[in-house]
């Protein structure tokens, strides 16, 4: 990997931390990013992805796609000279079962507010 065409980034998780910065190619795949991600994920977290596929990489408003470099994603490669990149992580919520969605569900009703307008 070139230092000159290297892209520095970070990636901002959904509670305000950073994973990084560090330095990648811009060969470099988002699934490989991804791969990363989950690699240094904080154990601290109540959240935490499974998988590749339970992590978005937003940049610009953009959704990146797994197959795509970040050539091809349009990021800024060299445009932003010592200057880190953020991108943001979002994580798709545990998709249920049919006994957590009872437990929400009961959950839900018992958590209720009701406003009164007089």
């Amino acid at each position: 990997m070139a230092q000159d065409d290297s892209i520095e980034l970070k990636f901002r998780l959904f509670d305000g931390s950073d994973i990084g910065p560090d330095k990648y190619d811009p060969a470099t795949t988002v699934a490989s990013l991804k791969e990363v991600i989950l690699a240094r994920w904080p154990q601290d977290k109540e959240i935490t992805p499974k998988t590749i596929n339970d992590v978005k990489l937003i940049n610009a408003g953009k959704i990146l796609e797994n197959n795509q470099t970040l050539a091809e994603s349009r990021v800024p490669v060299g445009e932003l000279p010592g200057g880190v990149i953020t991108m943001h992580v979002v994580v798709r919520p545990p998709q249920l079962d049919k006994n957590n969605e009872k437990q929400l569900g009961d959950a839900q009703k018992q958590n209720r507010c009701t406003c009164t307008v007089l």
